[in-house]
Formats: C-alpha cells, sequence, structure tokens
C-alpha cells in the first residue's frame, strides 16, 4: 500500500532494469519450484502450478513449515536475482532496482548498495490495502504485524519516496535519484 509496485515501474519506464522477487516467485510456482514444493507439501501443485490457497493452508501460521518453504524458494530466487544482476551488468546498466518485499525484515538490504524506502501515511496506506480486492482489516493487521514499522525503514533508507504526494512527484524522486546515483557510476548496484 506504499506505492511500491507504481515506483518500480517508475524506474522500469526510466530504462532502468527491475527485479520484482514477488514475481520471480510467481514464475517459479509455475516451473521449477513447483516440483519441489509438491514433494514437500503433496497435494499443493495442480497440473504443475503450486496452488497458493493449498500451500498457504500447509505453512501459514506453522512457522517450522515456512521455514521448509523458504528453504525451497529463497535459493532459487537468490539465482533468478544474481541472473538479473549478471544481465544488467553484461548490458551496460549503471544501475539495477531489486524491488524485494521485506526488505529489511529478512536481512535483504545487505544485498544492496542502496536502498530507496518507498512510504506513504499510514492513513493512504491503509486505503490502498483496503480497496484490494479480498483484503480485510484483519489480513491488512497481520501484514503490519511482520513489517518493520515504516519510521524505522524510513531511518535506514539511503533514499525516500513519498508517494503520497502524486505520481508525477513520484517522478520527479526517482529520477533525482536515478541522476545521483549513476552519475560517475560504473556497474549496477
Amino acid at each position: 500500500g506504499m506505492g511500491k509496485s507504481t515506483t518500480a515501474e517508475i524506474f522500469r519506464k526510466a530504462g532502468i532494469p527491475v527485479h520484482d522477487a514477488d514475481a520471480a516467485v510467481h514464475k517459479l510456482y509455475s516451473g521449477a519450484a513447483a516440483p519441489l514444493i509438491e514433494t514437500a507439501f503433496p497435494g499443493t501443485v495442480i497440473n504443475g502450478v503450486v496452488d497458493r490457497r493449498k500451500l498457504g493452508e500447509r505453512v501459514i501460521g506453522k512457522p517450522e513449515e515456512m521455514k521448509r518453504l523458504e528453504a525451497i524458494v529463497h535459493p532459487l530466487v537468490a539465482e533468478v536475482r544474481n541472473r538479473f544482476l549478471e544481465q544488467a551488468a553484461a548490458s551496460g546498466a549503471k544501475l539495477a532496482v531489486l524491488d524485494i518485499p521485506l526488505l529489511y525484515e529478512t536481512g535483504g538490504e545487505k544485498l544492496c548498495d542502496h536502498v530507496v524506502v518507498v512510504t506513504a501515511p499510514q492513513e493512504v496506506q491503509r486505503a490502498r490495502v483496503l480497496a484490494r480486492p479480498e483484503m480485510t482489516e484483519e489480513k491488512f493487521e497481520a501484514i503490519l504485524a511482520k513489517q518493520v514499522p515504516d519510521a524505522e525503514k524510513r531511518k535506514c533508507a539511503d533514499f525516500i519516496i513519498d508517494t503520497s504526494l502524486g505520481f508525477e512527484a513520484a517522478r520527479q524522486q526517482v529520477e533525482a535519484i536515478i541522476s545521483k546515483l549513476t552519475t560517475g557510476s560504473r556497474q549496477p548496484g
């Protein structure tokens, strides 16, 4: 609900390669991860594609099962991410963006040279998230409970983009970041 996906799209439209970890997982769930998940969690793959609802029933609220799933998926996502970074470097990109959910919660900031935090006031975030299909107040609160508070993320960030100011303001903030990071840069980071 902070505007992370929209901001990632602004980077893409500016010609910056963007790796979307959620999209990578989605693709893996219909590819390389599916047989491994079926072996670990029988009955969760239908016609070669992970059934997220069935998998969720097996792992949500079960820390040990979630760890088993993460042990399967995280290394595969890391392989995809590493290939992405290699391709970005080989293409001559001066900058590449890793769109990683729960970045600080998973230690993902260690993979990055700089961190951009996308933010919006709590009431804006709440309204955006609750407008999503099948979202409930309970689900939203559960999502927030897993996250480092926004104020802490902003303190740790190298750059902050406030998406509550509108699309054009977010685009200008992205352009300023790109300009700052690509001046004299040699490798994606």
